[in-house]
């Protein structure tokens, strides 16, 4: 027995009631005698509590060893595949319940104390399990978790790298044609200056010419207004007018000089108001003009916030990507870490392989050297055998005489007895006869 570690060696009763808890009935002298086909079953039993590792289980890695074997006849092996698959499990169940020294005599050859010795390790490692299976559950819980998320997370990566990739290409063929548009665009921007510069004289000039024409307008009405009122004057002068013949023609010089004044004052302005009416026309096809450099303004501004939003988006992506990298190059640290493990593991399994292989060996020299001595007894036994039938025989020879003397000698007892008897007999009746004739009064005992 293991003497590192230390259990509480469990009586018999407590190993039933444990074992009866998981539906396994025993007897006590099932644990006071025990077989290999019980420990077998109930080392099973115990094992499959905690791993969920049956005999039927284990029938499929059984047939897989023997489909890859190269026998004509695989079927002289599987009990002993089978065997072997549950003494390696076996194996690894003790060494987890803290019994290093299990090994094939304990399934083949079981001693009662060491059984209850095992029964009582693997009971209590087995509530300690049941104590732990919470705890145990929610990691599985969380690595499944874990594992799920980080499946998600690589088909995310892949499509955020498939995305990344796209927009790479995409804007490698957008990058000539963005360049053209910069450089349009500063070329429309510097036009737009330049025209905004002649916008604001023209449109300086436009008022300017308001106010002109507005002033002319004033004039043209002031002038009217004092034509209706000469034209009144006159009307009423006329009226007043003395028919003079002379004076007529002097009135008529001097009204004809001022018609001729009037008229070309009138000429100049209207010469005027068709100067202000081309300009005003002008005005308008600039004020067009201006309209639509607003409008390509306004559409240029879009066009400038539409790209400054696609570099601010292309920023988000790019942060958005190094983000993606970092989380890369950690899956992929912890990729690595997990091959490292897997590595491990299969170093691992590979040396418990070969430790099983060794023990195999080992079990098979020591089975083979059983074999041997198991001959050598049976032919020392069968030796035995003849020596202790010469013995009985010489017993019941012995007995026989013992029988003869015995009746020989129970013969000469009761002759003895008879003498003795008969001897007595006389010498009570000497006595009596003596004491009669001394007269003497005698008793017998």
């Amino acid at each position: 027995m293991s003497g590192q570690y230390w259990f509480p060696n469990m009586p018999i009763p407590e190993i039933m009631t444990a074992l009866s808890e998981w539906g396994l009935s025993v007897s006590t002298e099932q644990l006071v005698r025990p077989s290999s086909d019980f420990v077998m079953g109930v080392y099973s039993a115990c094992l499959e509590q905690v791993t969920s590792i049956s005999s039927n289980a284990l029938q499929e890695p059984v047939q897989s060893a023997l489909a890859s074997m190269d026998d004509s006849n695989p079927d002289l092996y599987a009990a002993s595949i089978s065997h072997n698959f549950l003494l390696y499990h076996l194996t690894r169940f003790a060494n987890a319940a803290r019994i290093m020294d299990f090994s094939s005599k304990d399934l083949c050859h079981p001693d009662p104390e060491r059984t209850r010795f095992i029964l009582s390790a693997f009971i209590n490692f087995v509530k300690f399990v049941e104590q732990c299976t919470p705890f145990t559950s929610s990691l599985r819980d969380k690595s499944a978790t874990v594992t799920e998320e980080r499946e998600q997370v690589a088909q995310e990566l892949a499509a955020i790298q498939h995305t990344l990739s796209a927009l790479k290409t995409q804007r490698a063929k957008d990058e000539p044609k963005c360049e053209e548009l910069r450089t349009e665009n500063a070329a429309i921007t510097t036009h737009l200056m330049v025209t905004k510069e002649t916008t604001q004289k023209v449109v300086k000039e436009i008022e300017a010419l308001k106010v002109e024409k507005a002033s002319v307008l004033s004039k043209k009405e002031n002038i009217n207004a004092d034509t209706a009122l000469l034209l009144d004057t006159i009307s009423r002068t006329r009226s007043r007018i003395v028919q003079s013949p002379e004076r007529i023609k002097r009135n008529i010089t001097t009204m004809g000089a001022a018609a001729i004044e009037d008229k070309k004052a009138i000429a100049q302005h209207e010469a005027k108001a068709r100067d202000l009416q081309a300009k005003i026309y002008t005005l308008s096809t600039i004020e067009k003009d201006l309209r639509g450099c607003v409008e390509q303004l306004q559409t240029t501004e879009k066009e400038v916030q539409l790209l400054e939003a696609a570099q601010k988006e292309l920023a988000d992506v790019k942060d958005s990507m190094d983000y993606k990298k970092i989380e890369r190059s950690e899956l992929q640290m912890k990729k690595e870490r997990v091959y490292r493990q897997l590595a491990n593991a299969q170093e691992k399994l590979e040396r418990a392989q070969r430790h099983a292989e060794e023990k195999r060996h080992a079990s098979q020299q020591t089975i083979e050297r059983l074999q041997r001595e198991y001959e050598q007894m049976d032919v020392e036994r069968r030796e035995n055998d003849k020596q202790v039938e010469e013995l009985r025989k010489e017993a019941d020879e012995i007995e026989t005489k013992m029988a003869e003397h015995l009746k020989k000698s129970e013969t000469e007892l009761n002759e003895l007895l008879a003498e003795y008897w008969k001897l007595r007999h006389e010498t009570e009746v000497y006595m009596e006869t003596l004491a009669n004739k001394l007269n003497m009064n005698v008793t017998s005992d």
